[in-house]
C-alpha cells in the first residue's frame, strides 16, 4: 500500500531504517566522509554535555558501534579541554570497525578501560553512548550489565542519539533502560524520542546538524511531530456566517451521576467553533443538562433508570440525518447494558462524521472492527486503558508499546484514533501518525477528555478532513491546557477552564495579546 505523504503542517520524523539510508546516501552518493559524519555528532554531544555538567567528572561509557564511535569523539574533545574524562566500555577496543575505530585510535591520555559499576563513583554525569538506534528488543550481556549500573548508580545521564535500551522507531523499551536528563540525537528526531516512555526516557532533547543535506532519496516518513501549522486555515466564522454554516454538533451521552461529561463534550464544540450544539440525553437528566448548557440545545431521549436505552439510537440518528454535522457519541453514556446496546446501535446507523469517546468506546469493546463498516468519517478518542479494552488487551501492553496499538485500532476499525497522553498519537488507517509535542500537565484532570471529544467534532462539522480535524484539535486542547494553567496555575485547572480558553488558543501570541 502506498501511503499518502505527511501534510506539511508535520516535521517529519526518520525512523532507524530511514536514518540508516539517509547516513548511507551521505556518505556514498554525496562523499561525506563518515568519519567526518561522527567527529560534527560527537562535537555536538560535547555541547549538551558541556551545558549540563560544565564542571566535574565525567564518564564517558562506549559500545563497539557507531554511538561508540560518538562517545570515543566526545571523549577526545573533552579532554583536549582539558576536563577529567573515564573512559569505559563495553566491548574491547580490538572489536571496533570502521570508523569507531578510528576515532578510538585518536583518544589522548589513559585509555578505555572495561565498564564495572566502581568506575561510576565520583563521577558529575555519564554518558551513554552503549546502543545506537539501529539496535532493537532488550539489552544483552555487557551492555545490559552497564545500564542496570548506570540506572542503579543514580548519576544524571546524557544519551547520545538515544537512550540505550529505548527503541528509535517506536518508543519501546524492552526491559531495562536507560533514563537520561538529556539527549543528543543527530540530523532529525526520531519517532521513539516523542513517544512514551521513550519520550519521558530522553529528557530534553537536542536536535544536532552534523551536516547531512535535506533530500536524501529515501522513503517518506509516515510518522511527524505536530506542529501549530496545522492551525493554519482553518475554517471561522465571517461575515456571512449563520449558526447553522458554523457547524452542528450532536452530543449524545449521559447517565445518573455522568451528567457533567457530555455538558464539556458541548462545551468543548461550542468553544471550538460550532455554531449549533444538541445535547441529546436521557429525558429524566434532560432539565439538569438544560440549565448546565444554556447556549445549547437539549433532546430527551428514552431512559431506564437515567441510562439511556436502544430505542433512542433511531431519534438521534433522524436528527443527524436532518440536521448535518457531527456526531460526539459516549461522554457521562455509563456501563448499562441498554446504553451500551444504543451506543452501537447509533454509531451503525449514524450516518454523519462520528467522534466515538468514554463509553461509547467503551460499548465496543472487543468490537473495534465492527466500525470499519461505518460509511462516514470515524474518530476515536482513547486513552491507554479505554484502548486496551477496544482491542481486548491489557492497558500495560498499549502503554509499552503505544505506536504499534495505535496503528492496530486505526487499521482495524478504519478511524482515526486518538490515543491521549502526554505524547498524544494521532493514527490514521493510511498509517500516518502524528505526535504531539505534549508539554500540557493542566489536562490530567477529569472532563478534560470530553472537552477534547467536543472539540474534534466541532472541526469534523466545520467539514475539516479527520485526520486534520483530529491533530488541530489535540494541538488546540494543548494549547488551551497551558492557557489556562497561566491563569489558574497546572494543579488548579479544571475542564470547564480548559473549554473558556479554547477560543484564545485558536489565535496567535500576538492577537491575543492585543485582545483580538
Amino acid at each position: 500500500m502506498t501511503r499518502p505523504a505527511l501534510p506539511d503542517w508535520l516535521d517529519p520524523l526518520p525512523d532507524a531504517a530511514r536514518m540508516r539510508a539517509t547516513d548511507a546516501w551521505a556518505i556514498d552518493e554525496l562523499g561525506i566522509p563518515g568519519v567526518d559524519l561522527m567527529d560534527r555528532a560527537g562535537a555536538a554531544l560535547a555541547s549538551v554535555v558541556e551545558r549540563v555538567a560544565p564542571q566535574g567528572t565525567i564518564a564517558v561509557v562506549c559500545g563497539k558501534g557507531n554511538n561508540g564511535g560518538d562517545g570515543y569523539v566526545l571523549a577526545r574533545l573533552l579532554r583536549e579541554q582539558g576536563r577529567d574524562v573515564r573512559v569505559l566500555v563495553t566491548a574491547p577496543v580490538a572489536e571496533l570497525r570502521g570508523d569507531a575505530a578510528h576515532h578510538s585510535a585518536l583518544l589522548p591520555g589513559p585509555g578505555p578501560v572495561p565498564f564495572a559499576a566502581a568506575g561510576l563513583h565520583g563521577v558529575t554525569l555519564v554518558v551513554d553512548a552503549i546502543l545506537g538506534t539501529g539496535v532493537t528488543g532488550e539489552p544483552r550481556g555487557a551492555a545490559r550489565y552497564a545500564i542496570d549500573a548506570i540506572v542503579e548508580s543514580g548519576v544524571p545521564v546524557v544519551a547520545c542519539d538515544v537512550p540505550s535500551g529505548v527503541d528509535a522507531s517506536t518508543g519501546e523499551a524492552a526491559g531495562v533502560a536507560i533514563r537520561a536528563v538529556a539527549t543528543a540525537t543527530f540530523h532529525a528526531a526520531k519517532p521513539g524520542l516523542w513517544i512514551n516512555p521513550g519520550k519521558e526516557r530522553s529528557g530534553v532533547l537536542a536536535v544536532c546538524d552534523i551536516g547531512i543535506p535535506a533530500g536524501a532519496p529515501t522513503e517518506p516518513a509516515d510518522v511527524g511531530l505536530l506542529t501549530e501549522r496545522v492551525l493554519d486555515g482553518l475554517p471561522g466564522r465571517g461575515a456571512a456566517s449563520t449558526k447553522f454554516t458554523s457547524g452542528h454538533v450532536l452530543v449524545a451521552g449521559g447517565s445518573r451521576g455522568l451528567t457533567g461529561a457530555p455538558c464539556l463534550a458541548a462545551l468543548g464544540a461550542m468553544r471550538g467553533g460550532a455554531g449549533y450544539v444538541t445535547a441529546c440525553v436521557p429525558g429524566s437528566l434532560e432539565e439538569v443538562v438544560a440549565i448546565a448548557l444554556m447556549e445549547a440545545m437539549t433532546v430527551p431521549l428514552p431512559d431506564h433508570g437515567g441510562a439511556l436505552v436502544a430505542d433512542g439510537a433511531a431519534l438521534v440518528a433522524e436528527r443527524a440525518a436532518r440536521r448535518g454535522g457531527a456526531l460526539v457519541l459516549g461522554p457521562g453514556l455509563g456501563t448499562a447494558a441498554a446504553s451500551r446496546t444504543f451506543a452501537r446501535g447509533l454509531a451503525a446507523v449514524a450516518d454523519v462524521p462520528l467522534v466515538l469517546d468514554a463509553d461509547g468506546l467503551g460499548a465496543h469493546a472487543g468490537r473495534v472492527a465492527d466500525l470499519a463498516a461505518r460509511t462516514a468519517p470515524t474518530v476515536l478518542t482513547p486513552h491507554a486503558g479505554e484502548l486496551a479494552r477496544l482491542l481486548d488487551t491489557s492497558s500495560e501492553r498499549v502503554q509499552a508499546a503505544r505506536l504499534e496499538h495505535a496503528h492496530t485500532a486505526a487499521e482495524h476499525a478504519h478511524a482515526v484514533v486518538v490515543l491521549k497522553g502526554d505524547d498524544t498519537l494521532v493514527a490514521d488507517p493510511d498509517g500516518r501518525v502524528a505526535i504531539s509535542q505534549g508539554g500540557a500537565p493542566a489536562l490530567a484532570t477529569a472532563g478534560t477528555g470530553d472537552v477534547l471529544a467536543g472539540l474534534v467534532g466541532a472541526l469534523l462539522a466545520q467539514g475539516v478532513e479527520p485526520f486534520r480535524a483530529a491533530c488541530a484539535a489535540v494541538e488546540l486542547h494543548a494549547r488551551a491546557g497551558r492557557l489556562a494553567a497561566e491563569q489558574h496555575g497546572p494543579d488548579g485547572v479544571v475542564a470547564g477552564d480548559v473549554a473558556a480558553a479554547l477560543g484564545r488558543a485558536r489565535l496567535r501570541d500576538g492577537d491575543r495579546g492585543a485582545g483580538r
